[in-house]
């Protein structure tokens, strides 16, 4: 027979432990007493715990991944416009040059044939014209005194012109030859002699 003491003893220790099973029951998680025994089938229902609303958030560990950046493309630059060089220079302005007789006679008749011979245009038979003009006025025996040239050309001496022909005192075509050829040689058209007796006074 157990004494009151021992009974008492007993009672209090038996109260302890139902009151702590209780406990673990009521604090455990409801998934955890709903849990099958089998592994994979745990692992199965945490999985399906976790996918409700009332499951804990999921945080990732940034050690388990890698964030790769891709740059974005850059566009290809536009290729710059250089500016050209000559843009901003003045051009010369167009020389302008003696217009050609419409109707030549007599010896500018004869130099237009002899001009048009060597493929020279109306332009420098209009040079050739004013140049002439200036010089002897197309007068076949005009002469300067003071330095001896002589002729339509005015040919220096005037004796030159022989080498166009032995008539060369007096025939104008011949005068004209031999005037056209020294031009070419040394200025290459009539214009390019007026150029230089504009600048100069004399070619």
């Amino acid at each position: 027979m157990r004494s009151p003491v021992n009974r008492l003893s007993r009672a209090l220790t038996l109260g302890l432990i139902g009151a702590a099973t209780v406990l673990s029951v009521s604090f455990a998680p409801a998934w955890a007493a709903q849990a099958p025994a089998d592994p994979s089938l745990q692992a199965e229902s945490l999985s399906q715990s976790y996918e409700s609303e009332d499951a804990p958030a999921i945080v990732l560990d940034r050690a388990s991944y890698n964030v790769v950046v891709i740059e974005k493309p850059k566009p290809a630059p536009e290729p710059e416009v250089q500016p050209d060089e000559n843009e901003d220079e003045e051009q010369p302005a167009q020389r302008s040059y003696p217009s050609a007789p419409s109707n030549p006679a007599g010896a500018q008749a004869i130099a237009a044939e002899q001009v048009a011979a060597r493929g020279w245009g109306s332009e420098q038979l209009g040079c050739l014209v004013a140049l002439w003009n200036r010089e002897s006025g197309w007068n076949v025996n005009a002469h300067n005194n003071s330095s001896g040239a002589h002729g339509i050309p005015q040919a220096l001496p005037g004796s030159k012109m022989a080498s166009a022909g032995s008539d060369w005192e007096t025939n104008p075509a011949t005068q004209i030859a031999w005037g056209l050829g020294y031009i070419s040689g040394r200025y290459g058209t009539p214009c390019g002699a007026w150029d230089h007796s504009e600048s100069a006074g004399w070619y």
